[in-house]
């Protein structure tokens, strides 16, 4: 698979998405892990996670543990994967989300998901969703102080805008290495920070890069470009919204979620698949319209 670079980490071009093994609808732990082991098979060695990717308010870090179960039970090597989770985000248990950005919370929380994982130092640790009532510098220090201490190796936000962006690798003194935001087919309101990520040199990562989990199985019904282009490819239309996203620049690294070993396996194929120029301009200007 192609590589691409999150700080002094490479990895493959296109990453997991953990999210969907563990809120509503989620497989059983044999499939989940798999999915995680047909990725790695793949050659994935990113996967995304978060604290708050769980279910039932007894249950945060679901998605931590199952991804640290999956990995360690895998028979090859694993060295070179980069888990990543993120803090601040929160589900009570009732579906619906809070944040919490006090600098203090983050700390603690940032240890418990190392604990979760059973790491050492978080690989990458990003600060997942603004806290409107913490100012976000506070939240930030937070980030630089458990970089400072070894908690993480590598510092990231996430749904952040362009002037957070600065903010946090001027306080993180110029070491943030990746920003998490919304993007795909449907969703193009971040472009302009994924633009700003290629003129600093930061890893963009897509999050829901297929439009989410219950629109990602109708990117040819909604974007019948795509489709027709997978067509005249003979592969899938998300492999076709991912191709597409990577080749928006060499910073993209799309985190595709995935439940079933056949979805990962499907994605990664899109690290591969080369579009022409026109095929590129056609998408673009489909997505533009969108």
């Amino acid at each position: 698979m192609q590589q691409r670079t999150i700080g002094t980490r490479s990895v493959g071009a296109i990453g997991l998405g953990g999210m969907p093994m563990s809120i509503e609808g989620r497989p059983d732990e044999s499939r989940s892990i798999a999915t995680i082991h047909a990725a790695l098979d793949a050659g994935v060695t990113f996967i995304d996670t978060a604290d708050a990717y769980h279910l039932h308010s007894n249950d945060v870090g679901h998605n931590e543990e199952l991804i640290a179960r999956a990995v360690r039970s895998y028979g090859g090597d694993t060295s070179a994967v980069l888990i990543a989770t993120k803090g601040g985000h929160l589900r009570p248990g009732d579906g619906s989300w809070t944040q919490n950005g006090r600098p203090e919370y983050l700390k603690e929380a940032a240890k418990a998901s190392a604990r979760r994982l059973g790491v050492d130092a978080i690989g990458l640790y990003q600060f997942h969703r603004p806290d409107p009532s913490v100012p976000y510098a506070d939240s930030l220090g937070a980030i630089r102080d458990l970089l400072d201490e070894g908690v993480i190796e590598l510092a990231g936000i996430s749904n952040a805008n362009v002037a957070q962006i600065d903010q946090a690798n001027e306080i993180l003194g110029g070491r943030l290495v990746s920003v998490q935001n919304q993007f795909s087919p449907a969703f193009r309101s971040s472009l302009v920070e994924l633009e700003h990520c290629v003129a600093l040199g930061i890893a963009f990562l897509p999050w829901s890069p297929l439009g989410g989990i219950r629109r990602a199985g109708d990117v040819g019904r909604n974007h019948s470009a795509f489709q027709d282009v997978a067509d005249a490819h003979g592969v899938s239309p998300q492999q076709v919204a991912l191709a597409w996203e990577l080749a928006l620049a060499p910073v993209v690294i799309p985190i595709p979620g995935a439940s079933r070993p056949g979805s990962i396996e499907d994605s990664v194929r899109a690290a591969e698949l080369t579009l022409t120029d026109a095929e590129l301009a056609g998408l673009t200007e489909l997505a533009q319209a969108a």
